[in-house]
């Protein structure tokens, strides 16, 4: 039976170009959806751009452009990149500038206001004389109080990934003139965390499948105890807030923004014209919710987010989730104030999309903090992908091409059984979250395929004994074509690039080959090899 798979993808910042970092902590969404989908379950990836809060507002000052104008620029670009570049297959990537998102925001706040879970509160916050405006978010800085990061945003720390009280911060300043702000007395409205301590300490103790960092950072925070936050922001840019005399404040984006995932699933299925199908989605218990991000947002995603579901009523809770540590470059931190990054319209520009997608799996920040090199980018690609993977795949292509024009035939349908279970195996693994351990497995697949031709050498046979040769290649093409299935969520484009090679027609599933004849139709090479010079033209951008 069919499962119905909830895949909620965070949504970047439209405030600047995408970075591979930004990537490398949303791809195991796109792989979990392609895993499921050949399976043959019912799955639906939602996910857009964040269009709202200070990031935004930050950039449009520094270009002098209006804050939609920058919002519309990126989301345009992240649409390039992501969806098309990085083949990334949501069923709907939106924004949160929509007339649906809007109204399920209002729609939550005004809901859990009335159950009391949002309450409101005057409170002192930090106001910019010179600049004459209060300093939400990534306008005041400071050193952290947790871990004492020198440059700590007002809301968090990118250091620790701690939530942060502004008014804790040690030597706070106003990063738009440097100046020491006052204290400033505002009414706002809070969401009653509180009042969701002891369920959310139940509900993550019985989670599955969640990535470790998720596991002990949330234990973390709810062992010292969760604080009621602030949910609205002295601001112009962001959704009304839907009461009268709160004209000058807007809901806060960090709600807006996790409740894009609720929203977005809203509006996919008003595009289907059923306008109740989210429903099997969010209302079914026997949904499976993942949630895909980096580390930064695990408070949002196993706190802050699951409260306001619980706060809603009748809708499901993330089940599982799969939260990156951070990727560097070249041994430092991305930072786009120094350009130390490769943007990701810049690498599809010159590489191939799947070299991508190889190298953040296979030596991705899953578990641990890792690094991109471009050295390592390029041995990886000429020795992984066309030293292994690709090798066997081309020169079997090139026999049966060269040696059996019309084809190779045998007496029934052949499969290769030894490695049919590594359906289940890789299946599992992906379903988990293991997604390194799932694409090494497809990749021992692939030097099973270069062991058998070196063992059994059809260029030889094809002289003395053709129809071993025949029968040969036979396993030959079928190794070749059962790689191209599972690689395929990790590498759709090669995926369909090995199996266009072949005449055959094989369905992309999640099941075991089975075929009586194959035959070439091309031999395209899969991947082209890189060059220290395009290494080093890279490196000189950084």
């Amino acid at each position: 039976m069919a499962r119905k798979i909830f895949i909620g993808v965070a949504w970047p910042y439209a405030n600047n170009s995408l970075h591979l970092g930004h990537v490398s902590a949303l791809l195991g969404s796109d792989i979990l959806a392609r895993y499921f989908r050949l399976k043959g379950d019912d799955v639906l990836m939602v996910s857009g751009s964040d269009c709202h809060g200070t990031p935004i507002v930050v950039s449009a000052e520094k270009e002098d452009k209006t804050p939609a104008e920058i919002a519309d620029k990126y989301h345009k670009e992240f649409l390039e990149t992501l969806v098309k570049g990085m083949n990334f297959s949501y069923d709907n990537y939106t924004t949160t500038l929509t007339e649906t998102h809007k109204k399920t925001v209002q729609k939550l706040f005004l809901d859990l206001l009335d159950k009391k879970y949002i309450y409101k509160k005057t409170e002192d916050l930090p106001y910019c004389s010179k600049c004459q405006r209060f300093l939400p978010d990534r306008y005041i800085e400071g050193e952290c109080y947790h871990c004492h990061y020198f440059d700590a945003r007002g809301d968090q720390c990118d250091e620790c990934g701690n939530l942060i009280d502004p008014r804790l911060l040690i030597n706070p300043k106003c990063k738009v003139c440097g100046s020491i702000p006052t204290w400033k007395a505002s009414e706002h409205f809070f969401l009653k965390l509180t009042d969701f301590q002891k369920k959310l300490e139940v509900w993550s103790v019985k989670a599955k499948f969640w990535r470790p960092n998720a596991v002990g950072f949330t234990k973390k925070l709810l062992t010292e105890g969760l604080h009621d936050r602030a949910i609205t922001r002295d601001t112009d840019w962001g959704i009304p807030i839907p009461i009268e005399g709160f004209d000058s404040k807007r809901i806060y984006v960090w709600f807006d923004a996790v409740s894009g995932y609720y929203s977005a699933s809203i509006e996919w299925a008003q595009k289907q014209n059923k306008p109740e199908l989210y429903k099997d989605f969010w209302q079914n218990k026997e949904a499976i919710h993942y949630y895909v991000h980096g580390k930064d947002n695990i408070p949002f995603h196993t706190i802050i987010w699951p409260a306001i579901l619980m706060g809603e009523g009748g809708l499901n809770l993330p089940d599982r989730i799969i939260s990156s540590e951070y990727l560097t470059l070249e041994k430092s931190q991305f930072s786009k104030s120094r350009n130390h990054a490769v943007w990701l319209p810049d690498f599809l520009a010159n590489f191939d999309v799947d070299t991508l997608r190889f190298f953040l799996v296979i030596n991705g920040p899953e578990t641990s903090d890792a690094d991109f090199s471009w050295q390592e980018f390029k041995d990886r690609t000429n020795n992984d992908l066309i030293g292994n993977l690709a090798n066997s795949i081309n020169r079997t292509v090139h026999l049966i091409k060269n040696n059996f024009p019309d084809g190779l035939n045998a007496d029934h349908d052949k499969g290769i059984n030894e490695i049919d279970d590594q359906f289940d195996t890789v299946g599992t693994l992906i379903e988990q979250g293991k997604f390194r351990e799932a694409l090494k497995h497809v990749m021992l697949v692939s030097e099973q395929a270069n062991k058998f031709l070196a063992q059994t050498q059809p260029w030889s046979a094809v002289k003395t004994d053709k129809k071993k040769a025949e029968d040969d290649l036979f396993i030959s093409a079928l190794y070749s074509l059962t790689i191209a299935k599972l690689l395929n969520p990790f590498l759709p484009a090669t995926s369909e690039k090995i199996v266009k090679l072949f005449s055959s027609q094989i369905d992309l599933d999640w099941q075991p080959i089975r075929l009586s004849k194959i035959s070439v139709s091309k031999t395209d090479p899969l991947f082209s090899k890189i060059e220290d010079s395009q290494i080093e033209a890279q490196l000189k951008k950084i």
